[in-house]
Order: structure tokens, then C-alpha cells, then sequence
């Protein structure tokens, strides 16, 4: 899976406009957000905490088009509480868009 934080910029940009202070705002709230999201996540420990969790970041992915992060989601949601693959792809997803 590719992850491109450019598409970040585009969708942000289509939403506010050619306002790079405004995006660099929605950007910085993005990544806040999933990191708090992808936290709550890793200290999920039951079925229903983690899926809620997942399920909030997939929202939150789809919500600012990052689709490859609303897919790791939706894959987590999928499986195990604490699954230590999809916390890492999670986690490496997020930093992407950090760069």
C-alpha cells in the first residue's frame, strides 16, 4: 500500500481554497486527530473499544480523503484488539502525512 500525504494538500486545498495558513491549520488538526485516534487504538484491550476506535479514525480518514489511512482502518477494525501489524501500518500511515 502507498501512502501519499500529497493527497492531503489537494483535498484540503479543494476545501478551503488557496488559503496555504488555513490549510496548514486543517493539516496540523488532521494529523492531531489520527495520532489521538491511532493512541486511542493501541490502548484498546476488547473487541468493542478497538472497533470504535478504528472505526473513528476510518471517519476521520474519509472525512479529509486520505484513503490508504481509511483503509488501514477499516482492515484494523477487522481484526484483533492490539494487533501490532495494523498499530504499525497505522502509525506509519499518520507520520506520511507529517513529512
Amino acid at each position: 500500500m502507498s501512502y501519499d500525504p500529497g493527497a492531503l494538500r489537494i483535498a484540503l486545498a479543494a476545501a478551503v481554497g488557496d488559503d496555504p495558513a488555513l490549510v496548514a491549520e486543517l493539516r496540523t488538526a488532521f494529523i492531531a486527530s489520527a495520532e489521538t485516534m491511532s493512541d486511542l487504538l493501541a490502548r484498546s484491550r476488547c473487541d468493542a473499544n478497538w472497533q470504535a476506535a478504528a472505526w473513528r479514525l476510518h471517519g476521520l480518514a474519509a472525512s479529509f480523503g486520505a484513503i490508504d489511512l481509511m483503509d488501514l482502518a477499516a482492515e484494523a477494525a477487522r481484526g484483533a484488539p492490539g494487533d501490532p501489524v495494523s498499530l504499525r501500518r497505522i502509525d506509519l500511515a499518520i507520520q506520511a502525512f507529517d513529512g
